[in-house]
């Protein structure tokens, strides 16, 4: 409530209205900060730069150009930072037909819950270290000791919850493999989808897959459009690969 109270400080509108207007800018496609806490404290930051850093009307403008620009146009920045640039340019939105590598993507994307994006591009080679290199069949046969092996390990993100899940995911997609022939196959069998029924299958099948996971995930991914502006030299890129969303 706080937060709302704050909010609606010299803005026409109330405090009751601010947990939509909340919500609505942060799930917008075009809002490059993937953390709802990241993006609570950051919003509050520019909102008040003027109080906070006794800065001019220019710089905080800035501030508030740089919170909603697009995630293509913050990575051609000279000050974004290079694990953005190359997951921007290299990775995200591109379709794959590894089953392996989208194992990959799942759980980096879920355990990027509660933390920023950039902490986990950071530890993505540590991530493919701690699992087998996201080899579906080896990590659906971790048992006891590879997870207390996740659990000490501080390259990636301690988290049992999130440990337990990623090795229940990859036996789920076993069972996927070998009633649909591949992980892809299953997606590509129950594309296209709302993304609305697209959380309610993942939740059926997957443990710890909330809906901004999710989308996140089918994003990545190529299922459903939004990685790219159709102005981004890298959406070419991607439309070569074949994206799933361009078949709709």
């Amino acid at each position: 409530m706080f937060l709302c109270e704050v909010l609606s400080v010299g803005v026409n509108f109330s405090p009751v209205s601010v947990p939509y207007i909340f919500n609505e800018i942060y799930d917008s496609s075009v809002f490059f900060v993937r953390n709802k806490q990241q993006f609570t404290l950051y919003l509050l930051e520019c909102l008040f730069l003027p109080v906070f850093r006794c800065c001019s009307e220019s710089e905080l403008h800035q501030e508030r150009h740089v919170l909603f620009m697009s995630y293509c146009d913050y990575c051609k920045q000279p000050e974004a930072k290079l694990v953005h640039q190359q997951y921007h340019d290299q990775t995200y939105g591109f379709r794959t037909v590894d089953d392996n590598e989208l194992f990959g993507r799942l759980i980096l994307e879920i355990n990027q819950a509660g933390l920023s994006w950039e902490t986990i591009l950071n530890k993505e080679q540590n991530f493919r270290d701690a699992y087998s290199n996201f080899d579906i069949d080896k990590v659906s046969n971790y048992g006891d000791k590879e997870r207390q092996r996740l659990l000490l390990d501080a390259g990636i993100v301690r988290n049992k919850l999130k440990i337990n899940a990623a090795i229940y995911n990859a036996q789920q997609i076993v069972i996927l493999k070998n009633e649909f022939g591949s992980f892809i196959r299953w997606l590509d069998m129950n594309h296209p989808l709302s993304i609305e029924e697209w959380v309610r299958l993942f939740k059926k099948t997957f443990k710890f897959v909330g809906g901004k996971i999710v989308s996140e995930f089918l994003m990545s991914t190529g299922y459903i459009p939004g990685a790219h502006n159709e102005i981004c030299p890298i959406f070419v890129e991607v439309l070569k690969t074949k994206p799933k969303w361009k078949e709709v």
